[in-house]
């Protein structure tokens, strides 16, 4: 399927499998989000959450606390889920995210070969150095909704999206 214009009602979602499992995790304290920019793998140069594949018989919240370790050295607190995404793609992985927030942490935000941390204030964004998907959905789940959102992508850049809130 080439088509360019890859709308996402034009997805089976009830079929739809993932290449890929992976988890964001977005630390919240005083304000500001906690947020890195990425020096390796997919996204490379981009600013997100941390976060990461799925390793086998790992829960989410586990992969997400566990790959925030070990980009940033620090352990998330109190740590809740906030939604999936569905990221479908015919030049990358298609991946089934889980996004989760935390409002504390242990230890010192470090910078590692697989990140740079960075913070920002919630209301301060830097969106045009993220995803496309990130301005429609993580405002949302940083003032406590929780998401589920259906994209669709080529050459990392958004074609389409469908975007649904709930109360977190």
């Amino acid at each position: 399927m080439n088509d360019i214009s890859m709308p996402v009602s034009d997805i089976d979602w009830d079929t739809w499998q993932p290449e890929e499992v992976a988890t964001l995790m977005f630390i919240i304290r005083g304000g500001s989000v906690l947020l890195i920019r990425k020096k390796r793998g997919l996204g490379a140069g981009k600013i997100n959450g941390p976060g990461g594949r799925l390793e086998d018989g790992e829960t989410p919240e586990a992969c997400a606390i566990r790959e925030t370790n070990e980009e940033l050295v620090v352990n998330p607190l109190n740590v809740r889920a906030a939604g999936e995404l569905f990221f479908h793609a015919e030049d990358m992985p298609r991946i089934h995210g889980f996004v989760f927030i935390a409002t504390d942490y242990e230890g010192t935000p470090t910078e590692t070969d697989e990140a740079i941390p960075l913070w920002f204030k919630l209301d301060e964004l830097p969106f045009d150095e993220m995803w496309d998907d990130d301005r429609l959905w993580l405002p949302q789940i940083l003032s406590g909704q929780s998401v589920r959102g259906y994209f669709t992508f080529v050459e990392e850049t958004m074609l389409d999206h469908k975007v649904e809130f709930t109360a977190g």
